[in-house]
């Protein structure tokens, strides 16, 4: 199963039915992503939960006059095709009302970030 896709969907059907917090598994790449989110102010905040073998992770959605941040997502690399990007090709996403993460040699970043620091990687997915 494609975690980063459960991750994504999980926030974005939370937020459509109202949840405030989501629960999704533990995960180095999962963190990341999120943390960068939350930099972003889509995600409020996210917490580690359980003990050794079953970690979770509770993400905490943002809300924006009663409508979630997260209104859409696409996933563009997935399991069957993985699509790359070089520094130069990276476009905004929705002239800049959006985000596209992406895993760079120097880690997980924003659109922006890879832009700027002239690097580019596995465009991961992009959200509004």
């Amino acid at each position: 199963m494609d975690g980063v896709a459960n991750l994504i969907i999980k926030m974005k059907n939370g937020g459509k039915a109202g949840h405030t917090t989501v629960s999704v598994p533990h995960t180095k790449l999962n963190e990341a992503i999120l943390s960068k989110l939350e930099q972003k102010g889509y995600v409020k905040s996210f917490s580690k939960k359980g003990k050794s073998v079953i970690k979770t992770l509770e993400i905490e959605l943002a809300y924006e006059d009663g409508k979630p941040k997260i209104q859409e997502v696409h996933r563009v690399s997935k399991l069957s095709r993985r699509v790359y990007e070089k520094s130069s090709n990276i476009k905004p996403v929705r002239r800049g009302y959006g985000v596209a993460l992406i895993s760079t040699p120097k880690g997980i970043l924003t659109d922006l970030e890879a832009r700027k620091e002239h690097v580019g990687g596995e465009v991961l997915f992009k959200l509004w």
